[in-house]
């Protein structure tokens, strides 16, 4: 029996768009293409698992001998967010996308959250998180008023230099605005975006995140309910908001936090180990930097051989993504894709899955291949990929 699974998300690399792209304005989104056209994609450990033969993939050299399962996913929420695509991962399904605000926050929102806090409120609307700062930040400096912006997500966010405002204060502030911003206007994530020194400033990595806690059980928590372990590396407990998880590393980017996966690796636990590489989105995705997005992907290829090489007879690897942020499509937000699944381990057999309905087959899976009973959204393919 399977006794730990690694399940780990590529946020945001998309495989193409859905059907229903169009109603988000993404007919035509594709990240793996953009990437693999910039001439610098060179995966060849996910080649070998199957992600050129995935259903739909029109670009690379598909192999003859694919090592693991293989399939993409659509997603059944009404949503391309990262809270909405992990908690459909994890059992979940959002009939009701997460607000958003295109034109700034409701002056009933700012309204309390200036009484709340004792500061005023700078910008109030969609914004790039460097450029904000390079804008607002000296008017916030000389104010102490704090800058509040968003984005196409939905996300209330929350930037302050650390000289005028601590973190853990701003990190007080999170929180302040994470209770007034509930019902119409209960946004996915409040973000608390901390920078440092001189114009031109620079945000600092103590970003952290505030979610809203999900409304059922997910995968985690019904693992954590017969006793597994349950690890989430860098988003993970933001995006859960801690729920289910019995340990955690937050995140510190791409590169740590496959260090982090990999030592979890060395040591024996039974249950998931659940990661998050969010460089992908943040750094390429949403900047539009095909280029720079693909590197990103052939650094993780080469971290995933020797990850694959290390696995025990009894590990199951899962590979996913959570949407698309195709680096070459129009604006900076994310878009509305399926999502590739490469499944390996000693036990799992090397089969094309073609095309599922629902991220959550991904959390219902892995609770059959761990033993853990539990209802989520979402249909297990277990019996389909085990040998």
């Amino acid at each position: 029996m399977t006794r730990r699974v690694f399940l780990i998300v590529l946020d945001s690399f998309g495989v193409g768009y859905m059907p229903d792209a169009a109603g988000f304005g993404d007919e035509g989104a594709d990240t793996l293409s953009s990437c693999f056209n910039t001439g610098k994609l060179w995966v060849p450990n996910m080649k070998s698992l199957g992600l050129f033969n995935i259903e739909g993939v029109s670009v690379g050299e598909k192999t003859s001998a694919p090592m693991g399962a293989y399939l993409r996913i659509s997603e059944r929420s009404k949503g391309k967010d990262t809270t909405t695509g992990h908690w459909e991962i994890a059992g979940i399904t959002s009939e009701k996308p997460f607000p958003t605000f295109p034109d700034g926050f409701p002056e009933e929102v700012i309204a309390k959250f200036r009484h709340a806090t004792g500061r005023g409120v700078l910008c109030n609307k969609p914004y790039s998180g460097t450029k904000v700062i390079a804008d607002y930040g000296e008017e916030h400096i000389r104010t102490g008023d704090l800058i509040v912006y968003t984005s196409a997500d939905s996300v209330f966010q929350i930037a302050a230099h650390e000289s005028v405002v601590p973190p853990e204060k701003l990190y007080e502030y999170c929180r302040i605005a994470r209770e007034i911003l509930t019902g119409d206007y209960a946004v996915g994530r409040v973000i608390a975006r901390p920078f440092e020194g001189e114009f031109p400033f620079t945000r600092t990595p103590r970003r952290h995140d505030f979610s809203l806690l999900p409304p059922k059980d997910t995968m985690l928590d019904c693992l954590s309910k017969q006793g597994l372990d349950v690890i989430g590396i860098g988003k993970i407990y933001d995006i859960f908001a801690g729920k289910g998880l019995t340990k955690y590393v937050r995140d510190i980017g791409n590169i740590c936090n496959m260090s982090h996966t990999a030592s979890y690796q060395s040591i024996p636990f039974n249950g998931l180990c659940f990661t998050n590489l969010v460089d992908f989105d943040m750094q390429y995705g949403h900047r539009r930097d095909p280029v720079g997005y693909a590197n990103a992907l052939n650094e993780f290829d080469v971290w995933l051989g020797g990850f694959m090489e290390r696995m025990q007879p009894d590990d199951v690897l899962i590979i996913t993504a959570d949407h698309g942020c195709d680096p070459c499509f129009s604006g900076t937000d994310h878009t509305r894709e399926h999502v590739p699944v490469l499944l390996y381990g000693a036990g799992i057999k090397p089969v094309d899955l073609g095309t599922r309905a629902c991220f959550g087959d991904i959390g219902a899976t892995v609770l059959d291949l761990l033993g853990a009973p539990g209802k989520l959204d979402g249909e297990s393919f277990a019996n389909k990929i085990t040998k």
